[in-house]
């Protein structure tokens, strides 16, 4: 019996348009292309959509600062998407912007439902305003601890190391990230959506449990919902000057941008059904569609708390996501992206290199599962995955087989299989179901597993009849003819298999074998084949030595240099040294101002293999991760006795790029100005000091 059709509303998490696509984006995209591809081979209606985020404060700004209107600041962003989209085969149905009329129109007839049902407060509340900048500032220009866990140059909005949302006001020691003033506090009148509605937290309770969410994502939920402090009403408003769309009912005021920026998910909806003549409220209203998110873990309580109920308080036709498919982020060997550390990879550099961008996708999924964790991309890892599973597995039956098919056989694939073949091929065919499965579940870590272990028996059948023996032989034509058929069918269907993650070769494979892919349970044989083409190349290990520029900001790599005042120092050496210890007489509390100083806690330290005088030593200054610093103490210390130290580090000096690694700032140490005295004795803070504290 056929399964019924699915009609599935599936978005991506909105681009902020002030800026050109990170890989991260392109993760994202990738993961939600693959689910709809595979729902589509599935036979399901899918409707994939996605927008610019187009209005903010920081659009605005950044527009008057290069003397242009928002609106052009954000058609050039938007210009340059299809070449990301397009280069790595990210099939949306439809791209628009929160900046449209649907969107006005969405965003205002939700609040007028919202305020007509009493979710909406107005409250004059106290707001910090820039006395430089003459404007009150958004959450996002002001910055400082967070009144939780005490994390330092957080948002005004929310923390992004605990998660914790709160009021502006409620940051300690805040500054504007505009001007670096203190900013003053002014009254406004500004509008609140009342999460803290007795009937949102019930609502809230259920939709965040029964089971729509990951377990990790439902558990964070619920911890937010059973929190002492309960949840707090959101601020939807701001003040003009603003980029956004005007609240109906109060002149002067807008909807903050995270009011309409999901809602835009609705407005591109709205555009892409007007275009194919779909009424978008029937398809909302209808029972059978499911609305479905993909978004990265830093949105999550805007996306599993506010939007399910406003769309839910809202009213029909709108309808609260049937599921929020959350995601890590993307690392590289470990780390956070970074351009100043040259770590960050740029999609459109890695497709102008001629990278091809299937080994991405491939990647992508090869180690993405269902779970809220990140992804690491090493340059390692990636060229073994692609050459070894690609080309070594996947692209190599086809490269053996197919030449014999056309050359010896006039491109006519035998449907005679033998025993072994016909197992060869049943055990694939049988597993299409748990690979769908994995699919359909995201979990595509494991399809790939499977779908590669299939290529790897595949390839043991190629080489226990091995062909190219049997066309030496006299006689041995049927067998020749037979074994490469098998190997061409089970190439087929891997393919298949493999044809949401990777479509531009599942159509080059479509071309050569004359069969498509467009459905997954198709079980159809091959016939006739073309003369093979080359798929796919090996990835060369100098493409990824260019995708990774020299950071930036870092003066080059340097020897090791000689500790300062050691015992064997010759007097010429100790008076080189005194002079360059010289100083100014005095300098300005400015001068002083810029050196970052914090206490940091040796997590580990070990001795550099090949260094005369370092050890390295991992960091905490009260960062998501440790710091890595070499310093010249090797000398002094047995590495075992620094585990667990407090110091002091300045964090703000400019990563070195060293020969055995990255040193992200410098321990301070003293040390005797003459000479005679050996050694070296690192700073150790007074009893109480804790890890990132800023030294004054």
């Amino acid at each position: 019996m056929t399964a019924p059709q699915r009609k599935l509303f599936v978005t991506t998490a909105l681009p902020y348009a002030n800026a050109a696509f990170h890989i991260g984006h392109i993760m994202e995209y990738t993961q939600a292309d693959i689910w709809v591809r595979y729902q589509r081979m599935r036979g399901h209606e899918v409707h994939f959509v996605c927008a610019d985020d187009a209005h903010g404060a920081p659009i605005m700004l950044k527009a008057e600062a290069e003397g242009i209107t928002p609106q052009a600041l954000v058609a050039g962003i938007a210009a340059g998407r299809p070449q990301y989209l397009n280069g790595f085969h990210i099939a949306f149905d439809n791209w628009h912007s929160t900046d449209s009329p649907e969107n006005v129109e969405l965003s205002q007839d939700i609040y007028v439902r919202l305020r007509d049902a009493g979710f909406i407060d107005r409250k004059v509340i106290e707001q910090f305003y820039d006395p430089v900048k003459n404007m009150f500032l958004p959450d996002r220009y002001i910055k400082g601890e967070c009144p939780r866990c005490g994390a330092k140059d957080q948002y005004g909005d929310n923390c992004e190391s605990c998660g914790a949302v709160y009021a502006p006001t409620e940051l300690k020691n805040p500054y504007s990230a505009l001007s670096g003033a203190t900013p003053v506090i002014r009254q406004s009148e500004h509008f609140f959506f009342r999460l803290s509605d007795p009937r949102c937290v019930e609502f809230l309770r259920g939709w965040t449990q029964d089971g729509r969410l990951q377990p990790q994502i439902a558990n964070k939920a619920k911890e937010w919902l059973e929190s002492g402090d309960g949840l707090a009403d959101w601020d939807i408003s701001r003040d003009e000057p603003y980029f956004g769309i005007p609240i109906p009912d109060a002149p002067g005021k807008y909807f903050y941008v995270w009011l309409d920026a999901p809602i835009g998910y609705l407005a591109s909806l709205k555009n892409h059904c007007s275009k194919s003549g779909t009424d978008m409220a029937a398809l909302l209203a209808d029972p059978q569609t499911e609305q479905i998110h993909f978004i990265g873990k830093d949105i999550v309580y805007f996306h599993c708390l506010f939007w399910p109920a406003m769309l839910h308080f809202a009213g029909t036709p709108y309808k609260v996501p049937n599921n929020v498919f959350v995601h890590g982020f993307m690392t590289v060997s470990g780390e956070k992206m970074s351009k100043s550390r040259g770590t960050g990879i740029s999609p459109l550099r890695y497709l102008e290199l001629g990278m091809n961008a299937e080994w991405m996708r491939y990647y992508i999924a090869a180690k993405l599962n269902a779970n809220v964790e990140d992804l690491d991309f090493t340059s390692e890892d990636f060229l073994a995955r692609v050459n070894s599973d690609l080309i070594g597995k996947y692209v190599n039956i086809a490269s053996r087989c197919a030449g014999f098919v056309t050359k010896r056989f006039g491109g006519q694939v035998s449907t005679e299989f033998g025993g072994d073949g016909e197992a060869l091929l049943a055990s694939i065919a049988a597993a299409a179901g748990p690979v769908g499965d994995f699919l359909e579940g995201r979990e595509y870590s494991k399809a790939i597993r499977e779908i590669m272990a299939l290529a790897d028996r595949t390839n043991e059948y190629v080489n226990a009849n091995a062909p190219w023996e049997l066309a030496k032989k006299e006689g041995r034509e049927a067998d020749l003819h037979r074994v490469c058929s098998v190997a061409l069918n089970a190439f087929a269907r891997l393919t298949r298999m493999l044809a949401p993650v990777m479509p531009a070769v599942a159509e080059k494979v479509g071309r050569l074998l004359n069969c498509s892919f467009a459905r997954w349970d198709d079980a159809s044989l091959l016939a006739t084949i073309n003369p093979y083409e080359h798929l796919m190349t090996r990835v060369d290990p100098k493409q990824l030595e260019a995708l990774f520029p020299p950071p930036e900001n870092i003066p080059p790599a340097a020897p090791e240099q000689p500790q300062r005042h050691s015992q064997h120092q010759t007097h010429e050496a100790v008076e080189e040294a005194k002079k360059a210890d010289e100083f100014e007489p005095f300098i300005s509390i400015d001068d002083f101002g810029k050196v970052d100083l914090r206490i940091a806690k040796i997590v580990s330290a070990e001795h550099v293999e090949g260094a005369a005088k370092l050890l390295k030593l991992q960091l905490d200054i009260g960062e998501e991760k440790p710091r890595q610093v070499f310093a010249g103490i090797k000398s002094a210390y047995d590495p075992a006795t620094l585990v667990g130290r407090l110091t002091v580090m300045v964090a703000n000096l400019a990563p070195r790029k060293m020969k055995f690694g990255m040193s992200e700032g410098m321990v301070l140490a003293a040390s005797d100005d003459t000479g005679n005295t050996p050694g070296l004795f690192i700073l150790s803070p007074d009893s109480g000091a804790m890890p990132g504290m800023r030294v004054r």
